[in-house]
C-alpha cells in the first residue's frame, strides 16, 4: 500500500459521510464504514452490488445514466441530492460529490463520490415550512374569524328566534335544530382553529363521551354512502373523562372519517365501542403507551377497509403525511389527534395489515369520582334560560346583530337601546348616565373600539356592568378586561342561553 492509499484510507474510514467507489459497471467495489452506520447495510453485503440495487425504481434510471455522464464525459458533480433506501426500507437523503476515478495512468476506472446524509437537515427543513404554514394559517384564522363568526352570529341568531316561534315536533323545528346544531359546530371549529393556532390550553371540564360519540355518529350517517355499515357498542354507565369535548368530537370525526376514506371503493363496516380499561404498574403496554397507570376509558374505532402497510403504519401520526389523493386530505388529522390525546395524558395506538381493516385505540384517563357533575353535548337550549327586565344598551357596528341582539334581548324580558356606532352610543350614554343597568358592546368597531368605549363609560359612571363581545382580540384577554373594569369578555357568536346567564352573572340575582 503507497502513502497516498494508506492516508485516503484513514480518512474515508474515519469518515463521517459515505465514501464509495464504482467500477465501470456501476458496481460498488468500496464503502467506507459510515454506509453501514447510516444506512445499515454491512460493507460485505454492499461490495459488488449495482448502485441501483439501493435506489427507488423510479430513480435508478435517472442515477444510471448520471453515473454514465461522469464515466464517459470525466465530469465531476459537486452538489446532486439523491436519495438511497436504508435496510427498513426507509429513505435517506444525501448530497452527493462524485467525479471520474483515474489509475496512475490518467485512465478512468470509473467513479468514486462521498454522500453526506443531510436527511435530517431536510427534515428540520420542512418542519420549518409547516411551522410557518401554521403560523400564517394562525394570521389567516385570526383575520377573518371576526368577520365570519359576525356570520355565524346572524345564522345562529335568527336560528334560535325561528325556533322560537316554531312549533314543537314540527319538521321544521327538527330542521332548524339542525341547522343550529350545525352552527354550534362551526363555532366550536373556528375556537379550535384560533387554539391550535394559539397554542393556548383548551378548556377542559368532566364529559361522558358517550354523548358525543352519538351525536358525531349521526353527523357522520347523514354524510356516509349506504356501502358503509355503521355499528354501535357504547356503554352509558361507564366513567367520566376531563377533556375539552369539541376536541373529542374532532377526535372521533377524524378517526371514522379516515376509517370511511379506506371503505369507500368497496363499503363495508364501521364499528365505533366504548369501554372501561385498566392499567397497573407492571402491565407490559404501559412504557409503549408512555401513559400512567390507572383507570381509563377506551374508545374504540374499526373498519373493514384496505388497511396499511408496515411503512404506512410508521407515519401515520407524521404531520402532513397523507396516503389520500391531492385534494382529498391535508395529512393533519392524524397528527392533530395524536397531538390531542397525548395533551389529554391519553394514548393511542392502531393495529392493521394490508386488506384486514385497522382498528384505532384510544386510551383517555378515567375520572372515578369527578369534583362536578359531567357534562353531555345534548341540552335543551330554551329550558330554564334566566330572564330579567332591566335597560341595557347593545352596540353593535353590524346591523343584523344590533337586529338579533334587541330581539332575543327583549324575549328575555329586558328592555333594550341599540346603536350601530359608538360614537353615538357614548352620546347616548353621556346624557343619561343612569338610564341604564347594562352595556354590551362589540370589541372591533370603526371609530372607537368597544374596549375604549368602555373605559369613556365607566370614566362618566365609575361601575357600571359592561359586557364586551369579541370574536378574536389580540389585544385583550379576560384578564386585562377584568383589569380595566370590564365584567365579562365573551366570545361571539353567542347563543341565547350563554348570553343570558352572562347578563344574570352581571347583574345577579338570576330569576
Amino acid at each position: 500500500m503507497t502513502e497516498s492509499e494508506g492516508l485516503f484510507k484513514a480518512l474515508s474510514e474515519n469518515a463521517p459521510d459515505i465514501v464509495y467507489a464504482l467500477d465501470m459497471d456501476g458496481v460498488f467495489t468500496y464503502v467506507n464504514p459510515a454506509w453501514e452506520r447510516i444506512l445499515g447495510h454491512k460493507k460485505e453485503e454492499v461490495i459488488g452490488k449495482h448502485l441501483v440495487d439501493y435506489a427507488r425504481k423510479e430513480d435508478a434510471k435517472g442515477y444510471f445514466r448520471t453515473f454514465e455522464r461522469i464515466r464517459d464525459s470525466e465530469e465531476t458533480i459537486g452538489d446532486a441530492t439523491v436519495s438511497l433506501l436504508n435496510t427498513d426500507g426507509d429513505l435517506c437523503l444525501f448530497k452527493a460529490s462524485c467525479s471520474p476515478n483515474f489509475n496512475s495512468e490518467g485512465k478512468v476506472m470509473g467513479v468514486v463520490g462521498v454522500l453526506r446524509d443531510i436527511s435530517q437537515q431536510r427534515q428540520l427543513e420542512v418542519q420549518l415550512q409547516q411551522s410557518q404554514k401554521m403560523e400564517a394559517i394562525g394570521t389567516l384564522a385570526g383575520g377573518i374569524t371576526h368577520d365570519f363568526n359576525n356570520i355565524l352570529g346572524a345564522i345562529l341568531g335568527y336560528t334560535e328566534l325561528a325556533i322560537l316561534d316554531a312549533k314543537d315536533e314540527s319538521k321544521i323545528r327538527q330542521h332548524l335544530e339542525k341547522i343550529q346544531e350545525a352552527g354550534h359546530r362551526a363555532r366550536d371549529l373556528v375556537s379550535q382553529i384560533l387554539a391550535f393556532s394559539r397554542q393556548t390550553k383548551p378548556e377542559r371540564f368532566p364529559v361522558q363521551i358517550h354523548s358525543i360519540v352519538k351525536e358525531a355518529i349521526k353527523m357522520l350517517r347523514a354524510s356516509l354512502p349506504t356501502t358503509i355499515e355503521i355499528r354501535q357498542k357504547i356503554r352509558e354507565d361507564l366513567g367520566t373523562v376531563e377533556a375539552d369535548p369539541t376536541q373529542i368530537h374532532q377526535v372521533l370525526m377524524n378517526l371514522c372519517t379516515n376509517a370511511a376514506h379506506a371503505m369507500q371503493e368497496n363499503g363495508g363496516v364501521l364499528e365505533v365501542g366504548i369501554q372501561n380499561a385498566e392499567f397497573g404498574d407492571q402491565d407490559p403496554g404501559m412504557e409503549q403507551f408512555g401513559i400512567l397507570p390507572g383507570p381509563y376509558l377506551k374508545l374504540t374505532v374499526s373498519d373493514t377497509g384496505i388497511g396499511m402497510t408496515p411503512d404506512v403504519m410508521k407515519r401515520i401520526f407524521d404531520p402532513y403525511f397523507t396516503t389520500k389523493e391531492k385534494g382529498h386530505g391535508t395529512g393533519l388529522g392524524l397528527s392533530v389527534v395524536h397531538g390531542i390525546i397525548k395533551s389529554n395524558g391519553g394514548a393511542i395506538t392502531v393495529e392493521s395489515e394490508p386488506g384486514q381493516g385497522a382498528i384505532f385505540h384510544v386510551y383517555l384517563p378515567r375520572m372515578e369520582y369527578p369534583k362536578e357533575p359531567a357534562k353531555t353535548m345534548a341540552m335543551s337550549p330554551y329550558i330554564g334560560i334566566p330572564t330579567g327586565n332591566e335597560r341595557i344598551l347593545f352596540i353593535d357596528d353590524e346591523q343584523a346583530l344590533v337586529d338579533i341582539g334587541k330581539q332575543i334581548l327583549e324575549h328575555l324580558g329586558y328592555n333594550v337601546i341599540t346603536r350601530t356606532s359608538s360614537i353615538e352610543a357614548l352620546g347616548l350614554f353621556k346624557a343619561d348616565p343612569d338610564g341604564f343597568d347594562l352595556v354590551i358592546t362589540d370589541m372591533t368597531m370603526p371609530n372607537m373600539t368597544g374596549d375604549k368605549l368602555a373605559k369613556a363609560m365607566m370614566k362618566i359612571r365609575p361601575g357600571i356592568p359592561i359586557i364586551l363581545c369579541t370574536g378574536f382580540s389580540e389585544r385583550i384577554t379576560e384578564k386585562n378586561a377584568g383589569e380595566m373594569g370590564i365584567k365579562i369578555l365573551a366570545m361571539k357568536p353567542l347563543a341565547m342561553r350563554d348570553l343570558a346567564q352572562a347578563i344574570r352573572r352581571v347583574l345577579g340575582n338570576e330569576d
